[in-house]
């Protein structure tokens, strides 16, 4: 099973989105709230992927070819599977696009995709956060090296006294976040000014409690109810 179908309250809800925002904005945990009371499913294109791939379908041997010389996965190939997850019954009530589009073709391609079956997106949610508060969120992740498990200083420091040895993972540091906000502002942007210019992108504040900002969510995709 490549998706995973949660309880839901709101049953009336059809509902197709987009959710864009720059890594640690909490688009994770936001995804994990609209699942929960929207019955909607959450496609993360990377597990759809993955997934192709260990069960053997035509198109992840497609795509594991190209992995295995070292090439990126044709969008063309990307488009195909998700046209084949969405075909899937599970998705009835809607889903929220995680990790695609990542550019202004993919998101072209995902257009005529859609149109083909008929279908169509309701909105793009984009959660906002400043590059400085990421940076202090993301460089503030630890892993005990004893254990594996993970720690946040700020949000979820090892309980006080504990024997823990915690170092600081590369993809964590400083220079390393900065790249990687970099790639994303260099990849997201013009994709916020294409579903702008459909009147489609529905822009969140981020920061702040995380009850609060679902709240802010949650007056945007009620709008939406069918």
């Amino acid at each position: 099973m490549i998706v995973n179908v949660v309880e839901y309250t709101i049953r009336e809800l059809t509902m197709k989105i987009i959710f864009l925002g720059p890594p640690g904005a909490g688009k994770g945990t936001q995804s994990e709230f609209i699942c929960r009371d929207y019955g909607v499913v959450q496609l993360s294109t990377g597990d759809i992927l993955r997934a192709n791939r260990k069960a053997g379908t035509e198109l992840g041997r497609k795509a594991q070819e190209y992995m295995d010389k070292g090439e990126l996965v044709p969008d063309s190939l990307i488009i195909d599977m998700i046209k084949e997850e969405l075909k899937k019954p599970e998705l009835a009530n809607g889903y929220i696009l995680d990790g695609f589009p990542r550019t202004v073709a993919q998101a072209e391609a995902l257009d005529k995709l859609l149109t083909e079956m008929s279908d169509k997106l309701d909105t793009t949610l984009v959660l906002e956060v400043d590059n400085e508060e990421l940076i202090k969120r993301l460089t503030a992740r630890r892993v005990d090296r004893k254990t594996g498990k993970s720690y946040h200083l700020i949000f979820n420091p090892p309980p006080e006294g504990a024997d823990v040895d915690l170092y600081q993972r590369d993809d964590d540091k400083e220079e390393t976040v900065r790249n990687r906000l970099k790639v994303y502002e260099a990849q997201t942007f013009p994709l916020i000014e294409y579903y702008s210019a459909k009147n489609m992108a529905e822009r969140v504040n981020g920061l702040g409690k995380i009850d609060e900002i679902y709240g802010e969510i949650k007056k945007i995709l009620d709008k939406y109810k069918k």
